[in-house]
């Protein structure tokens, strides 16, 4: 006659539950249906393909046909791009006028802006009105009722050359100068600073103020805790506003269409690159010419973009890195 024994857990220990094997596995979580995200996310990818993806592939189709834009295209291969720098000398004379406008409208632009965000970092009274009213000209952008303004106040009999005219410097006026036209736009363009502006003012913000105080003690002055401290802990928020700025001046459309009259003068002084993308396709009916122009406009805006975060890592820094 046989016996069976049972062992039993000994007081205090708890009975473990009996397993399936040793290869048993927790059961999966059933995968919920996904639809409600794609209903929710349906708006941005028709907008994506409609208004931005299929546009940017017609646009690439039409730089390879002339294209009028009341006749079907016809392809021409690489002959809208060979004629632009080639057989267009407008085409190079809008780049030069572009890029003089880039590198002068966009450093001048973070400085003030850099300039007036240590201004307004201080704590002092009514600093919520000035913030506003100084990010305000921002909020109405580069409008043709704006740009109509500024054409009045530098043309000739304006405000700024009769200002000028009563220090001694009589410069007539921007407008009509080709060697000051393209600086009405400039100064159109430093007039918006206050985008960057409050940028500056939130990479400011957090700036620990343990650094000042420490380059106090070492016997920092002011001009020094700026380049040693200030400086190298906004290089993060000055890449962000340098690669926006230079997007932006690159774009720039509306001041120079207003200022010149749309023509680009005085002698193409003011012919920015996309005025003239403009005036070949809805001037000239060149639109194969034209969406060749968009593309290397924005082969251009990469290649800049891409130099900039390459080279960023010698001049960017950031808290807590090791250099």
């Amino acid at each position: 006659m046989s016996t069976t024994t049972t062992l039993r857990p000994a007081a205090g220990e708890a009975e473990q539950p009996p397993t399936a094997g040793p290869t048993a596995t927790p059961p999966r979580p059933r995968r919920r249906p996904q639809r409600s995200a794609y209903l929710f996310l349906l708006p941005w990818i028709l907008g994506a393909v409609l208004l931005t993806i299929g546009p940017m592939v017609t646009s690439l189709y039409l730089s390879f046909t002339d294209y009028d834009l009341f006749s079907s295209p016809s392809w021409v291969g690489f002959d809208n791009y060979q004629r632009l720098f080639t057989e267009d000398p407008r085409f190079w004379a809008s780049v030069r006028v572009t890029l003089t406008y880039v590198l002068v409208s966009v450093p001048l632009q973070l400085a003030i802006a850099l300039g007036v965000a240590l201004l307004l970092n201080r704590p002092r009274r009514g600093i919520g009105f000035y913030r506003s009213a100084l990010y305000a000209p921002s909020l109405l952008g580069a409008s043709i009722s704006l740009a109509l303004a500024w054409k009045a106040l530098f043309s000739t009999g304006g405000t700024v050359p009769n200002l000028l005219a009563s220090i001694g410097l009589d410069t007539g006026g921007w407008t009509d100068d080709p060697d000051l036209a393209i600086y009405a736009v400039v100064a159109l363009t430093l007039w918006q600073f206050g985008a960057p502006m409050v940028i500056f003012l939130a990479g400011l913000k957090q700036i620990p103020r343990d650094l000042y105080e420490a380059a106090a003690l070492d016997g920092a002055g002011k001009v020094r805790q700026f380049f040693s401290v200030t400086l190298p802990m906004l290089t993060p928020v000055l890449l962000f506003n340098l690669v926006l700025g230079i997007i932006h001046a690159f774009q720039s459309f509306t001041g120079p269409y207003v200022i010149s009259n749309g023509r680009g003068g005085p002698g193409d002084s003011t012919l920015v690159y996309t005025l003239y993308l403009y005036q070949r396709g809805f001037t000239d009916f060149r639109m194969g010419t034209a969406s060749a122009m968009a593309w290397l406009l924005l082969l251009a805006i990469a290649v800049v973009t891409a130099l900039l975060f390459a080279t960023s890592r010698r001049w960017v820094f950031y808290a807590g890195e090791e250099n």
